[in-house]
């Protein structure tokens, strides 16, 4: 029946594995809270339309209110200034939201570093170990962040200095925009960048380099621990907001088993 019954077959088999990447979706999910005089996004809301109601007997539906940046989301290089004459999200190509991820397993030195930084001495060293970054992939990368995404205090990690989240550092976010063969970054805080980021130079490095160079990001991901740092096919699907600078997205990754 050919490879796409084989691959239906091997799921319905558990031969691989269906992993949900996706964070549930609620007004509870955590948001980015930009400081004044800057505007921020709204949290995700659902507005009843009817329910089995005399507004509607046999149906129910909502309407949605939602920023493109909220919960799990991909951004689109058109979110940021330099990547202003870039793809919006409707624009990005569907062979793009398939690919392969690596990932990269640092949780262990955030639990004792909340501002830590990925290097590019990082990369190599899980390369010499699992064999160069994926060609048109992922590069996600795991902290164990998402173990605090139910509580948003938790979550941003803020304090009068600022938010202190993981992230990576501008040499970096530069070498995976310029030299690294991915299409983007993915990671599970509610942005890609640092915490701490707004006083780099640039601020905010892996959105400035990453979009700049026409690649993507997606953000708040969940369950990375149950990737293996190879052979994983991540599916990343955003709606197709035309003019849209991101969507919240369904991400799901193909695990063999």
């Amino acid at each position: 029946m050919g490879i796409l019954f084989d691959l239906v077959n091997a799921v319905r088999t558990g031969s691989v594995e269906v992993v949900d990447l996706t964070a549930p979706l609620s007004s509870e999910t955590p948001i980015l809270q930009l400081p004044p005089p800057f505007a921020n996004t709204i949290p995700f809301g659902l507005e009843e339309i009817s329910r089995y109601d005399d507004r509607g007997p046999a149906w129910y539906w909502n309407d949605i209110h939602t920023g493109e940046h909220t919960g799990t989301h991909l951004d689109a290089p058109v979110h940021w200034v330099t990547g202003r004459d870039g793809e919006d999200v409707s624009q990005i190509p569907p062979l793009k939201l398939v690919a392969p991820a690596a990932v990269i397993d640092v949780s262990a030195r955030v639990a004792d570093d909340p501002d830590f930084l990925l290097e590019i001495a990082d990369v190599r060293e899980w390369e010499s170990a699992h064999g160069p970054l994926p060609r048109e992939g992922w590069l996600l990368v795991r902290t164990g962040w998402d173990a605090r995404s139910a509580v948003q205090s938790d979550f941003l990690n803020a304090d009068e200095t600022g938010p202190h989240t993981p992230g990576i550092s501008v040499e970096c976010a530069k070498w995976l925009a310029d030299e690294a063969p991915v299409i983007g970054v993915g990671v599970e805080t509610v942005g890609t960048d640092a915490g701490q980021a707004f006083g780099f130079d640039p601020a905010f490095p892996c959105h400035s380099y990453v979009l700049g160079a026409g690649k993507y990001g997606l953000t708040q991901l969940q369950n990375l621990d149950r990737l293996p740092p190879v052979g994983a096919v991540v599916i990343a699907a955003p709606l197709p907001i035309v003019g849209g600078s991101g969507s919240p997205a369904r991400v799901l990754a193909l695990v063999e088993r």
